[in-house]
């Protein structure tokens, strides 16, 4: 029995003297893929919203005091050229002036014709002739900027000057007005554009042509755009520099806010995914691979974006860039991913 004891104890301990397999080295599960060289636009963001260019819109208005009738259109509206807006009515007083006007040329025509005839009966010297003639043409005269100015119209019916779209209506229907107030603004269809404003230190950056992205802060699908005006002076109430883009016709709104991307450059080195670039712990890098393992690589940024950065350094072209587990990995770390 005492042998057999033995014998046993030799079986265990020759068992737990075996050798043991090896444990599998941890690795990290990453995606990667090859880093290439290339450019990417430099976008210069800035914010504004879209409205009529100076010289875009054309305020309408009676130069005779009187009363609004009748609006045909509302704020907001698109109109077409000669399209009726709104029916004026002249004031009786404006209406008596023109007409005091018509008395005054019909009275000197009579009187430059009695010295027409005294003058052939040698009743009348030449000079009284001059005089009456020259009558006769300043109330001729006055007669006629009153008529050019509207003064002889008891309704005015105003009527758009182009295709485009209604801006403003400061007044309402019966209201009675001044000289020469306005009564509406019209915006050309094709003078609307985009002002927004840029930080005084980007302005030498910014010049007239170059494109741009138009995105709608309420969103919809992006516009592009082009840099129509840059000015040279601060805005008082934002302290930037306004900055006016064009668009095509009709596809923005007055009033729409907008966020901007003018490409002011192009930014060349290793275009990679943002998501490789490691900014934390240290040096900014990337991580390649290198026989199976993580080899950091520093680099610096030359533009950074949501998808895609152009950094500079010493990638290797020929070795594998880590995207999806950079920020998980360590230097020198195993590394595995699924093949594509």
């Amino acid at each position: 029995m005492k042998h057999l004891v033995f014998v046993g104890a030799l079986l265990v301990a020759g068992c737990s003297a075996a050798p043991q397999a090896p444990a599998p080295t941890p690795s990290v599960l990453v995606t990667v893929e090859r880093p290439f060289r290339g450019t990417l636009p430099d976008l210069l963001t800035a914010y504004g919203s879209a409205a009529p260019s100076l010289n875009g819109s054309q305020t309408l208005s009676v130069p005779q005091p009187g009363q609004v009738v009748r609006l045909a259109i509302t704020p907001g509206a698109a109109v077409r050229a000669r399209q009726p807006l709104l029916v004026f009515t002249v004031d009786p007083t404006s209406l008596a002036g023109f007409r005091q006007a018509q008395s005054a040329l019909s009275a000197a025509q009579k009187q430059r014709n009695t010295v027409t005839q005294l003058l052939g009966q040698q009743l009348a010297t030449r000079d009284q002739l001059t005089q009456a003639d020259k009558a006769v043409a300043d109330a001729a005269a006055a007669l006629d900027a009153m008529r050019q100015s509207g003064n002889g119209e008891a309704v005015h019916t105003l009527t758009a000057p182009f295709d485009g779209i209604v801006t403003a209506i400061p007044v309402a229907q019966g209201d009675r007005t001044a000289p020469g107030a306005a009564l509406l603004t019209v915006a050309k269809s094709s003078g609307i554009v985009v002002t927004v404003g840029v930080d005084p230190a980007a302005r030498t950056r910014v010049r007239v042509g170059q494109s741009a992205s138009l995105e709608r802060l309420s969103g919809g699908a992006s516009v592009t755009g082009r840099v129509l005006r840059i000015d040279s002076a601060l805005n008082p109430k934002t302290r930037q520099i306004d900055v006016d883009l064009g668009f095509p016709a009709g596809a923005l709104l007055p009033g729409e806010a907008l966020k901007v991307g003018i490409r002011v450059g192009d930014v060349a080195g290793w275009v990679v995914p943002h998501r490789a670039v490691v900014t934390a712990g240290g040096d900014t890098r990337v991580y390649q691979v290198a026989q199976g393992k993580a080899a950091p690589v520093k680099v610096t940024v030359a533009l950074a974006s949501v998808a895609s950065d152009v950094v500079r350094g010493p990638l290797d072209p020929r070795r594998l860039l880590i995207v999806d587990g950079a920020y998980q990995v360590e230097d020198n770390a195993a590394v595995r991913w699924a093949p594509r």
